[in-house]
């Protein structure tokens, strides 16, 4: 059945290529954004830091997918930045909640993004499942405090489905098009140890994953968007593989990635084993379960 569903933060990597998937199933999809966009998707503004949300956006719509956020990987992490980061998410939920409490709507679903960071990291062979602990680091709390925000919706009897998302694969950008710059220009190497495990998941899967939470109404809380694991060091030799690139470099050591990214090196120095057993458990299939296929799909 067709839905009206609104997208938040749809300008992204993530936002776009879930458009054009959902349109393709007949959906029909409107934004919401910090500018209105022209183009044949239907735009409306709100103003997160002001607490201002245009409430025309919410007329007709079923669902809202919430992928409003600051890149993580986007800047340099400084003080100002972290504190963006972290209300980026937390606000925006917020003022989600509130307008859904006092608006007249007919939204029965908010699928929300969130992240596997939420897990922390860990160099052992543990694996994370949707119920083990959040940890304790930077990026674990920022995640750990969005979610808070956007479980207060399921108050308001929506349910509420939230995807914890791991490394991103496309071509358009994102972890992979950061990975394959260097690989391509024939200095790539591993980051850090190159033991670190990279939990992935091919842009077309997550999306689909996506469409999944916000059709299937017996999803919710939460759920990883991961495929597999890979230590990073597989990982850079899987892309040069695919790319027919020599590897010869030594792993770049965690010191010199923190000279060169600051704090955030601990995004790509760290990793960890994510499972993806819940989401299988309600029938989702990968369509690329195999990395170099995944990779294949994207970087040829």
């Amino acid at each position: 059945m067709s839905k009206k569903i609104l997208i938040t933060g749809a300008s992204g990597l993530i936002g776009s290529r879930l458009t054009e998937m959902l349109t393709q199933k007949g959906h029909q999809v409107s934004h919401l954004g910090r500018t209105k966009k022209t183009g044949s998707v239907e735009s409306f503004v709100w103003n997160v830091e002001k607490g201002e949300l245009d409430q025309q956006a919410l007329v007709g719509v079923n669902a809202i997918v919430h992928l409003a956020g600051a890149g993580v990987a986007d800047k340099r992490w400084n003080e100002k930045r972290k504190k963006e980061i972290l209300e980026s998410r937390t606000k925006s939920s917020a003022l989600l909640y509130e307008t859904l409490k006092k608006t007249n709507h007919s939204v029965k679903a908010v699928v929300s993004a969130s992240a596997i960071g939420y897990y922390g990291f860990c160099l052992d062979e543990r694996i994370f499942s949707e119920e083990s602990n959040p940890g304790s680091d930077y990026l674990a709390q920022v995640t750990k405090a969005w979610e808070a925000e956007v479980d207060r919706i399921a108050s308001l009897g929506i349910r509420v489905a939230k995807i914890r998302t791991g490394i991103v694969l496309s071509e358009k950008g994102g972890a992979l098009a950061e990975m394959a710059k260097p690989v391509r220009l024939g200095v790539g190497a591993p980051l850090g140890t190159g033991k670190q495990y990279l939990s992935w998941i091919h842009i077309d899967d997550l999306c689909a994953m996506f469409i999944k939470a916000v059709e299937d109404e017996h999803m919710q809380g939460a759920y990883n968007a991961v495929c597999n694991w890979i230590t990073n060091e597989a990982m850079t030799k899987s892309i040069a593989k695919v790319l027919n690139k020599p590897l010869f470099l030594p792993p770049v050591p965690d010191f010199i990635m923190k000279i060169i990214v600051g704090e955030m090196a601990v995004i790509v120095v760290n990793g960890s084993k994510v499972s993806s057993d819940k989401i299988r458990k309600t029938g989702f299939t990968f369509q690329h379960p195999e990395l170099e296929e995944a990779l294949s799909a994207l970087l040829k």
